[in-house]
């Protein structure tokens, strides 16, 4: 799962690296409570922009930055929006943590945070000898070649050749090597392969850190994203009812934050969401879709399905129809005479495409189990549209302008008119049906063990709970890295 045995060795040459290279590292806890930050940290970030490639940004891997592109401090809640009913359509209260005022402008840099580090703080890795390689379909391996930079570790960037240029232009500047692979979101076997193939070219020279079955992913998740998730609630709930988390499976690890809303509000639902054209978990299937940001044709090893309850499939034309209704001109003055808050309007761009996925699947849940302006739904805004101005000008040369008559029909058609098909309550057996699609990916494919998948299953309170219980013993290490650093 998580190792943190120590490489003595290796770690001494680490610790002598990050003295050279300026390099301090924040805990789980420093991300979650920036105020416990130390006050010098402080004074530096006060100078620097939030996506500025410097090792003190990475105290800026929190849901708690204050949202301006250079010199913030810090907020007491996360970054949050609330998404009315003049908009949605439903009366349940939705709510979601914005993603863009991360670095790198998604909350990926959090996940490859938590996959890196624990091999970093034991001597697992050896940045000096070793390239940390990030696979991905796309702001996966964006947050992992900027984390590595901070860190002073050489990157490789592995991602489909059908993702956004704004994607293939920002990895330029950090990653040391990018390999493009076939396809777009759907052809995660392809980079699974390419992987392999690495692996077999280059030997110990690379670490491959896979999301998809990497628990540091969820980790960080359960152990930051879940908390500021809660202090939201905490804030808003009042006399409603928490119903549950909508979240596409892009890696699954988003849903670590799932599980941890579960311990407090054990009665909430956790939505998994994929795309309807590539319905995996939905109906076995495949296929090719066009949400960027969740990738398919597999279950991810770090998925915990046995806390899933239910799965909605989102149509990928939604999706871009929003994509243009939100960010369009016209898109935006026809929202203004549906009445949505100018405010709320101004808000739309934080709104990636997985992020209109994430909104769409709150939309549906909360019409599946008729909801009331007395519950509340909680989700994630991954990105923004930072990362796809691109696809706007690419639709707006394929279909042409975006007019009012564009704007009405998808309104009334992908936001209002959204029902609640495609899409399935899970029964038991229906959770194990999805849990063993893992076995041909993972077992036949990556060599993972077959008695490990079962444990999964079988002894899933214990095998979960073993993976959250690291949290304080990695901090416990991390604390002790930077005192032998030496730099605060």
């Amino acid at each position: 799962m998580i190792d943190l045995t120590e490489n003595k060795e290796v770690l001494k040459q680490v610790v002598k690296r990050a003295r050279k290279q300026n390099i301090i590292i924040p805990t789980f806890e420093q991300q979650r409570d920036p105020n416990k930050i130390p006050s010098s940290i402080l004074k530096e970030l006060k100078l620097l922009s939030l996506w500025e490639v410097h090792p003190r940004n990475l105290f800026r891997i929190t849901w708690k930055n204050e949202p301006v592109d250079k010199g913030g401090g810090f907020t007491n809640l996360p970054n949050y929006i609330e998404l009315p009913s003049e908009l949605t359509g439903v009366e349940a209260r939705i709510f979601a943590l914005v993603g863009k005022w991360m670095p790198t402008g998604s909350h990926k840099v959090g996940a490859t945070f938590g996959c890196l580090i624990p091999k970093l703080v034991t001597g697992q890795f050896n940045p000096a000898k070793q390239i940390a390689v990030w696979p991905s379909t796309g702001n996966y391996c964006r947050g992992g070649a900027y984390n590595a930079t901070l860190l002073a570790c050489s990157s490789l960037a592995i991602l489909p050749e059908e993702m956004s240029q704004e994607r293939f232009d920002w990895l330029k500047t950090v990653a040391g090597e990018i390999i493009i692979t076939p396809g777009g979101e759907s052809n995660v076997k392809e980079i699974f392969d390419k992987c392999l193939e690495l692996k077999q070219e280059r030997g110990d020279t690379i670490e491959i850190f896979n999301q998809f079955d990497d628990f540091g992913n969820q980790l960080w998740h359960h152990e930051v994203t879940g908390p500021a998730m809660k202090e939201v609630l905490e804030k808003e709930l009042g006399s409603s009812k928490f119903r549950g988390t909508c979240l596409t499976t892009g890696s699954a690890g988003t849903l670590g934050s799932a599980d941890y809303l579960k311990k407090f509000f054990p009665s909430a639902k956790t939505a998994a969401g994929e795309s309807l054209q590539c319905p995996t978990m939905l109906l076995n299937g495949y296929g090719y879709h066009r949400i960027e940001g969740i990738g398919d044709k597999h279950i991810p090893w770090i998925h915990n399905v046995k806390q899933t309850d239910l799965v909605i499939a989102i149509d990928d034309k939604d999706c871009i129809n929003l994509m243009r209704l939100f960010n369009e001109e016209a898109g935006q003055k026809y929202l203004e005479k549906m009445m949505v808050p100018n405010k709320v309007i101004s808000n739309l761009p934080l709104l990636g495409i997985s992020s209109l996925a994430n909104l769409l699947m709150a939309i549906k849940f909360a019409k599946y189990y008729e909801l009331t302006r007395k519950d509340t739904i909680m989700t994630v805004f991954t990105d923004s549209m930072t990362m796809y101005q691109s696809r706007l000008k690419e639709y707006e040369e394929k279909f042409g302008k975006y007019k009012e008559i564009d704007a009405a029909i998808d309104y009334h058609r992908s936001l209002q008119g959204i029902k609640t098909d495609s899409m399935i309550e899970l029964r038991y057996t229906e959770k194990q049906r999805i849990h063993h699609l893992k076995y041909f990916t993972w077992v036949e494919q990556q060599g993972k063990s077959v008695e490990e998948l079962n444990q999964q299953w079988h002894d899933e309170e214990n095998y979960w709970n073993a993976i959250y219980s690291i949290a304080p013993k990695l901090d416990e290490l991390i604390i002790e890295f930077n005192k032998q650093v030496a730099l605060l």
